[in-house]
């Protein structure tokens, strides 16, 4: 057992606790507070004057499918031969030993979405992933978190260039809403099929959209451009599909109706140039006023667009904007992993959760802090 002492706990699922207890026993949080009786044969971590918060989480990175330092033979993010590919699996393109994840891990990024790019219409099934591990099997959090979609200029690009469709914004739309309707009318024959004990012949795209349309994962939504948002709310709401709106650029534009339809904002990156139209109104601003209109949002890095460790660092740059600081800390940690849906094992520092956490010396949020300890799965990482 390891007992983590005398530090200030951030849990994020309640109250700060000052000189507390973290108790972790074969990889998970066995109890935590004030006031807890310390086994005799506990491995003591004394975190006097240190911070302790949850392990961050990264709700949107291509790590592992697009390594860090490789070039051509690291890129298997993006399938771009068919505009329609939603049974790609991003788990069956990760390297482990990738170093964008060893990164991540040693900066207290213990856990990310991972995902194929934004070529297509429809691009594939995210992953949730721990950041360490030998083998992808042995990191997955949940696989699939939902299923990649993209709106706007990723896709119009692509596809002109190919001389192929879709080549404008309602040819994204008509695409994305011909492929669920076909697969609306796979889940009736398949329903029908197996009521009346017939031989049904599977489509490995439709069993994926089959996730979809029963909502047991969003539709991952690349939005940009306010109208692109509106888009993607529209055919969510025709289909009656969840969905999660990725980096959500123009987010403060259609800030109440993106509140109105309940719809969580994955946003960022945020420190990028400006190198595409879609990217004008590109602020920090943006989290804080989508935050006061009551939208669940989360912070990321979209890696290797923006580096994944530097996570904390937008995080205060969205304070610096406007953003709560408690909102922003949020951010990166318990609403990441609502809204990927693991925050029973991950995001906060809980009894019976995963043992990730960090060991700040230093406010989390402030550039000079360091970090001194990660922990991911009960295991020291550094």
């Amino acid at each position: 057992m390891i007992a983590i002492i005398n530090g200030e706990i951030y849990p994020m699922s309640g109250k700060k606790i000052k000189n507390g207890i973290i108790l972790i026993e074969q990889g998970i949080i066995e109890d935590i507070g004030k006031d807890i009786e310390i086994p005799k044969n506990a491995e003591i971590i004394d975190g006097t004057g240190k911070i302790i918060i949850p392990g961050m989480i990264d709700a949107h990175t291509h790590l592992g499918i697009d390594e860090a330092g490789v070039g051509w033979e690291g890129k298997d993010y993006n399938e771009m031969t068919n505009p329609v590919t939603p049974h790609l699996r991003a788990i069956d393109a990760v390297n482990p030993r990738e170093e964008g994840l060893k990164t991540a891990a040693v900066n207290g990024i213990t856990s990310v979405m991972t995902s194929p790019g934004s070529a297509n219409v429809l691009g594939g099934e995210a992953a949730a992933v721990k950041t360490a591990g030998n083998f992808i099997d042995e990191m997955i959090i949940r696989a699939p978190v939902g299923i990649k979609a993209a709106f706007g200029e990723n896709p119009k690009k692509v596809y002109t260039e190919r001389k192929e469709s879709p080549g404008t914004r309602m040819g994204i739309a008509a695409l994305l809403r011909e492929v669920l309707m076909e697969a609306e009318d796979y889940k009736l024959a398949k329903e029908r099929a197996v009521e009346k004990g017939e031989v049904f012949k599977r489509k490995i795209k439709f069993e994926s959209l089959l996730k979809l349309l029963n909502k047991e994962i969003p539709l991952k939504a690349h939005v940009h451009r306010a109208d692109d948002i509106m888009t993607a709310l529209r055919i969510a709401e025709e289909f009656d599909l969840n969905i999660t709106l990725e980096h959500c650029t123009e987010g403060h534009l259609a800030a109440h109706k993106i509140a109105e339809a309940g719809a969580p904002a994955v946003v960022g990156p945020s420190l990028t140039a400006k190198v595409k139209v879609e990217l004008k109104e590109q602020d920090f601003k943006t989290a804080a006023l989508l935050a006061e209109a009551g939208v669940k949002i989360a912070l990321v890095s979209d890696h290797p667009v923006t580096p994944t460790e530097r996570l904390p660092l937008y995080a205060a740059l969205a304070v610096k904007s406007g953003l709560n600081k408690d909102e922003a800390l949020k951010a990166i940690t318990i609403n990441p992993a609502e809204i990927l849906g693991i925050a029973d094992r991950v995001g906060s520092l809980e009894k019976g959760k995963d043992a990730d956490l960090v060991i700040f010396a230093g406010e989390p949020l402030n550039f000079n802090s360091s970090i001194e300890r990660v922990m991911i799965n009960g295991r020291f990482i550094k």
